[in-house]
């Protein structure tokens, strides 16, 4: 008599468990974290880092590019920025090896990307820093300061060096001869005299941009209506005395005076609380871009983290 059992097949001859067509255990290619694949424990270790690698990096080098070691050292700081890129590459290369030996390269990914940001927003933003802010600050800070300069005897040859200057009293700004020149801005001149006699040569020059017509004496530019003003802070930026001299130029033709060797100056009460307003400018604008960064980082690798959580990588 024949068991019914025998209709069965035993154990030794099943096949192994989720064996057939839509089984649950059937093959996959290996996931990564933009496809469904099997859950894993999150691992904490690769979120921590790429929170702060990336930051620190961005600091380190934003911090090297803003402040005393880009003026001190312009080669060095722009290397620096080039050994960033050289850590990124290597972030890459070894996310490519990953990939290669079919292990996931997801954070690899993530942490090439986000270093490449860091270093590039980092040479960016610090390189503005200093241009704006720190260099002139560096600049005025290591040239001469001089009292009691009267621009009736004193020579622009005399004072080369001269980053801050104290006028001496009866010193005020010739109204009558302020001159523009336009070149797309609007770069405004006027002559710093001493009471009323005629100079031989006008050496010292207030300066501003846009804050005159440029077709009447209309010299508005800093302190200008400020009767205890009476010191000058030295135009340091390269690219805008060119467009001063040529204003100082035309009021040269128009008011038939002479200008031997013209000194630039912004006029103002204050010199010293101006400089230190530029160093605290540079420090202010790169805590707003630590902070900044540090935020948008950790978004980043918040949303990264999460996306893995909902496509079941965690």
């Amino acid at each position: 008599m024949s068991k019914p059992y025998n209709t069965f097949a035993g154990p030794s001859m099943r096949g192994p468990p989720g064996a057939g067509v839509g089984g649950p255990m059937e093959a996959r290619a290996p996931g990564s974290v933009f496809t469904p694949g099997k859950r894993h424990r999150m691992n904490m270790v690769p979120i921590i880092l790429n929170i702060f690698l990336p930051w620190f990096t961005f600091s380190a080098l934003f911090a090297a590019m803003s402040f005393s070691f880009h003026y001190q050292h312009p080669a060095a700081a722009w290397l620096l920025v080039l050994l960033g890129l050289i850590i990124t590459a290597a972030s890459g290369f070894i996310a490519y090896r990953y990939h290669s030996r079919e292990r996931d390269p997801t954070w690899l990914i993530f942490s090439t990307l986000a270093l490449l940001l860091a270093v590039m927003l980092a040479a960016i933003f610090g390189d503005m820093n200093f241009w704006y802010n720190m260099q002139p600050f560096y600049d005025i800070e290591n040239l001469n300061t001089y009292p009691s300069v009267n621009p009736a005897r004193e020579k622009g040859q005399q004072l080369m060096d001269a980053g801050r200057v104290y006028f001496a009293d009866g010193t005020g700004l010739d109204m009558r001869r302020a001159m523009g020149f336009k070149n797309l801005d609007l770069y405004c001149v006027a002559p710093i005299v001493h009471g009323e006699e005629a100079l031989a040569s006008y050496d010292f020059w207030a300066v501003g941009i846009n804050c005159c017509s440029g077709v009447s004496s209309d010299f508005r530019c800093g302190e200008f209506n400020n009767p205890h003003a009476r010191s000058g802070l030295r135009l340091m930026r390269d690219d805008q005395r060119p467009f001063f001299r040529l204003a100082v130029q035309q009021a040269e033709a128009a008011y038939n005076i002479k200008a031997t060797h013209p000194l630039f100056f912004y006029w103002m009460q204050d010199p010293v609380a101006e400089m230190n307003a530029y160093r605290d400018d540079g420090f202010k604008y790169y805590l707003l871009g630590i902070f900044t960064h540090f935020a948008f980082n950790l978004f980043c690798v918040v949303v990264f983290t999460v996306l893995g959580s909902k496509i079941g990588r965690y």
